[in-house]
């Protein structure tokens, strides 16, 4: 029984306005009383505009003020924008985390697994399975996608149910392990559902996602089809993929060998729990060299073309135990997320002027999506029947166009969330009644800094206009004393029209130091500003860029 003042809301962390980094909260209680549940707490991957960094976590100062109302952590998949941070923001929170055999095996073989990383109790909880944390009972509910064990939660409360669909499709064949459970979701469709906050990522896509059985099918006759060595790259977490190439290369009396260790580490993970079962030993990747071309297969990690992946190294002929020869063949199993073209493209450019025949999903049904066209999209709905509708995992294009099709799906209520607001769900009309404090921390080598931190800015900077540095000495007179030290970096050796740089950057500096009166001479701050500019003026007039000037005056 709900006192009368209890309220049910939801509060965004990370993954509405983007796709990534997600990390969801729950608040069921009084106001400024309630206990908090957490879903999911993920990565997203730094873009070139982050100089230096790698991933990015969400801020959550708001929940850890609240740190001893937060009941629990609830994990509904493995993929790194869903559990990537755990390792990082665990240790502010402190919370018990619940998981599924797979996810929390994967999260310890991966993220806690890593130097200095915290010792993190994990509940297993199987698909299908329940719990009770707080005052949330929370059900997990199968569902397919790109990797094993991904569940929607089905989160009770005394103010009505919400649905959070966690990454989904509805495939019939996905592969390995169960389809999504569209007869439970009836069920509590039927029971009554208050609210669903539903993945977007292709909403923007009509019909149906391709079946992971197709995609099967396909790898079977595309590698049955191959003379030479043939390579298959794919996301290293997408166990139903490895399993339906290592098949197909079974059935070709291929041999596999996997190149990658992320590969590896999933792998290992997958044998574990059962979803290779029946799929020979794989080799590692000194075996590929002593492999008769029409007898191996290699699975390489690299789809997106991260330049440290074994596909990349691969194509630049860099790889120290793997060489490709003109008539092999690779196959990209995987589709580019945007912003990787570029990447990707080269590593296709590579092989193609190599000879070597490339595959993709532009030529041949080698990748399916693991998230939900309209479609299945529309599927969900008419199973749940929600009264209020958040879209949710997409960027803002995806998140109002599914606003869109949700308002013609008949939902009474839909809430154009994004990350921070705080959603209203129950008592009355569904609202977006306040802020939280939410935003992005880059990871720095070890250390975490605001989104807004001077120090990357600085070097996004750097990367695109070099630096020039100079030292000098003024003695109590006003003169310099010796020959000032100048270093750049990142500048170009002339300028417009043939001009030496260095000698650019000392007439700029030696013509200013000269008009500057005798007695401003002696004032360090003055100097160091006239020569900063002058300097930068000068190299911009010459080379269209305007340097970082860095001036440091020493009084003697």
């Amino acid at each position: 029984m709900n006192a009368a003042n209890d309220e049910l809301v939801f509060a965004p962390l990370g993954g509405l306005g983007e796709i990534g980094m997600n990390l969801a909260l729950y608040g069921f209680g009084p106001k400024g009383r309630m206990k908090w549940l957490m879903v999911d707490c993920g990565i997203a991957f730094a873009g070139p505009e982050h100089a230096g960094i790698d991933i990015i976590i969400p801020d959550v100062s708001f929940i850890e003020k609240m740190r001893e109302d937060l009941v629990g952590l609830v994990i509904t998949h493995a993929h790194e924008d869903h559990i990537g941070a755990v390792a990082d923001i665990w240790p502010k929170l402190g919370c018990p985390l619940y998981a599924t055999r797979f996810a929390a095996q994967l999260l310890r073989t991966k993220r806690l697994s890593e130097p200095g990383a915290p010792e993190v109790p994990i509940e297993i909880v199987p698909q299908g399975g329940h719990i009770k944390v707080g005052p949330f009972a929370v059900e997990f509910i199968a569902m397919a996608h790109s990797i094993p064990e991904s569940c929607a939660l089905a989160i009770r409360t005394p103010l009505g149910t919400v649905i959070h669909s966690g990454d989904w499709k509805i495939d019939a064949e996905p592969g390995l392990g169960a389809p999504t459970d569209a007869r439970r979701l009836s069920e509590i469709g039927d029971e009554g559902v208050l609210a669903l906050v539903c993945d977007s990522t292709n909403i923007l896509r009509e019909g149906i996602s391709p079946s992971e059985g197709e995609v099967a099918r396909t790898l079977r006759e595309v590698i049955a089809g191959t003379t030479g060595r043939v390579v298959v790259t794919t996301f290293a977490s997408n166990v139903a993929r490895i399993r339906a190439v290592a098949l197909a290369a079974a059935a070709a009396g291929r041999s596999v060998v996997l190149a990658g260790r992320a590969m590896e580490r999933v792998v290992a993970v997958a044998r574990d729990c059962g979803y290779l079962d029946g799929v020979p030993d794989f080799f590692g990747i000194d075996a590929f060299a002593h492999l008769p071309r029409d007898r191996v297969a290699l699975i390489a990690t690299g789809s997106q073309g991260e330049p440290r992946a074994a596909i990349a190294r691969i194509s630049e002929g860099e790889h120290p135990a793997i060489s490709l020869t003109a008539g092999d063949k690779v196959i990209f199993s995987s589709r580019t997320i945007p912003g990787n073209e570029r990447e990707v493209g080269r590593i296709i450019n590579n092989f193609i002027r190599s000879g070597i025949e490339i595959v993709t999903d532009r030529n041949a049904l080698v990748h399916a999506s693991g998230h939900p066209r309209r479609g299945e999209v529309s599927e969900l709905y008419a199973w749940v029947r929600p009264q209020i509708a958040i879209p949710a995992h997409g960027e803002d294009l995806h998140l109002a166009e599914h606003a869109i099709f949700a308002r013609a799906m008949g939902v009474p209520h839909v809430i154009p969330a994004r990350n921070g607001d705080i959603v209203a769900l129950a008592p009355g009309q569904a609202a977006i009644v306040g802020e939280a404090p939410s935003g992005r921390l880059l990871k720095d080598g070890n250390i975490f800094v605001s989104a807004t931190d001077e120090a990357p800015r600085m070097r996004q900077k750097l990367a695109a206009s070099g630096i020039i540095t100079i030292a000098l000495a003024v003695t109590a007179k006003g003169d310099l004393a010796g020959v000032p030290d100048v270093m750049t970096a990142g500048i170009p050796t002339r300028g417009h029209g043939g001009a030496p740089m260095d000698a650019i950057v000392d007439d700029a500096m030696f013509q200013t130091f000269d008009h500057l009166p005798r007695q401003k001479r002696r004032d360090a701050d003055v100097v160091s500003s006239a020569i900063e500019k002058a300097v930068r003026n000068a190299v911009a007039q010459a080379w269209g860029k305007r340097p970082s000037v860095h001036v440091l005056v020493v009084e003697i």
